[in-house]
């Protein structure tokens, strides 16, 4: 993705949650229409995760695995659920508005990792690169490869992403399905 493209996906993200607050849309069809001229992508099917950051705190993070819409709603819809309906966090203030920080990663498709034990799996994933998402029966949770920077330790990335899924901290003993998947990360501090 080009810069260009990537200074235009961050700005729709932030007027996506400041229209909320302003009660009117300016993400209408024919601002949408102009914005995909200028990145063509846009208009492609897309998966996004917005995080948003507050003083380097986490402060909402949501997003698709799978692309199943147009890049330019995905990124409009998930900044908004991002803002406020992550379920960790109340909804965003006005007055944190000009405090918070996005970041958006661009997700490649989820691909199935086979592993034969936890050591196999120890030795196939790619701390810092993989994103992860465990499956075990209608449980599913997912954390971006940037997660890696904060839970550097194989055992405590699976413990965390396992009780995320509402699994005990040792659910990679009952051998849940593991799909790997690569982001393209771009934020506003950045650009």
């Amino acid at each position: 993705m080009d810069e260009n493209c990537k200074k235009i996906m961050l700005n729709i993200a932030r007027i996506a949650i400041k229209e909320e607050f302003m009660g009117h849309k300016e993400l209408n069809d024919e601002v949408k229409q102009r914005l995909i001229a200028m990145c063509p992508d846009l208009a492609k099917p897309g998966a996004v995760f917005v995080t948003i950051n507050e003083r380097s705190s986490l402060r909402g993070c949501i997003g698709s695995l799978v692309p199943y819409r147009p890049l330019i709603d995905d990124i409009i819809e998930n900044a908004k659920a991002a803002a406020f309906n992550d379920p960790r966090f109340p909804p965003l203030s006005p007055e944190e508005f000009d405090k918070i920080t996005i970041e958006i990663s661009l997700l490649g498709e989820p691909k199935p990792l086979e592993y034969s034990d936890i050591e196999d799996l120890r030795r196939k994933i790619r701390p810092g690169v993989d994103g992860v998402v465990l499956k075990l029966g209608d449980r599913q949770a997912t954390f971006l490869p940037q997660v890696w920077e904060e839970l550097p330790d194989f055992d405590q990335f699976f413990a965390h992403l396992c009780m995320k899924a509402g699994l005990p901290p040792n659910c990679l003993e009952y051998h849940p399905q593991i799909f790997v998947y690569q982001v393209e990360k771009f934020s506003e501090e950045e650009l």
